[in-house]
């Protein structure tokens, strides 16, 4: 082989390794870039759907969980819960629930896929506070005397039914959202989103 073949056939070879090398500075260059795009942990966390296991909620009961950092009540509520809701048709702001707090598949009068399971975040619509659960009926620290049962928000003193939806002359504009959700089966609610695998 010549000189000038040799010289060629290094220079070749040179290349190569140069682009080689390039190549994998620029792949590794890459990596941050595309690991910048995917969203973080804490990004994550803060939008992933919830699980929840209601199988040990008994009828009357109450449990809390967290969904992008905001209480989610889910109640089975009790056949007397229920009956409270056409009651005060007239008695609540929005008692269709017209205005879009909740997925069309929960606007209905108990504001739930299975009517005995509402789920619903547990923040007042009026300044974001959280209200508290005043089941009981009747006059109790200061509700008024036909007061069916349902929640009070203790900051302006909002009050909403068993539903969610607020009373008429009160500070919170809408009714208690209704998250997106969808059940898994009889006893797993999935909370954040409406379709199983999704």
């Amino acid at each position: 082989m010549s000189n000038q073949g040799k010289m060629d056939c290094g220079r070749r070879r040179l290349v190569v390794a140069t682009a080689a090398v390039g190549g994998a500075g620029a792949v590794a260059a890459l990596v941050p870039f595309v690991s910048s795009l995917l969203p973080s942990e804490r990004a994550k966390a803060a939008g992933a759907p919830v699980e929840v296991d209601v199988s040990k909620l008994e009828s009357g009961q109450m449990m809390t969980v967290e969904w992008r950092g905001k209480p989610v009540w889910i109640i089975n509520r009790t056949k007397e819960m229920l009956e409270t809701l056409p009651k005060l048709d007239g008695a609540v702001a929005d008692p269709k629930s017209d205005k879009d707090m909740q997925p069309a598949y929960a606007k209905n009068e108990h504001r739930s896929i299975k009517p005995e399971l509402m789920v619903v975040v547990g923040i007042c619509t009026h300044l974001g506070c959280s209200p508290s659960s005043k089941f009981k009926k009747g006059a109790e620290e200061g509700m008024p005397g036909d007061w069916l049962g349902g929640f009070l928000c203790p900051c302006h003193g909002s009050t909403f039914d068993f539903a969610g939806r607020v009373y008429k002359a009160k500070p919170a504009p809408t009714n208690l959202e209704v998250p997106p959700h969808v059940y898994l089966s009889d006893t797993r609610i999935l909370i954040g989103e409406d379709k199983k695998g999704a």
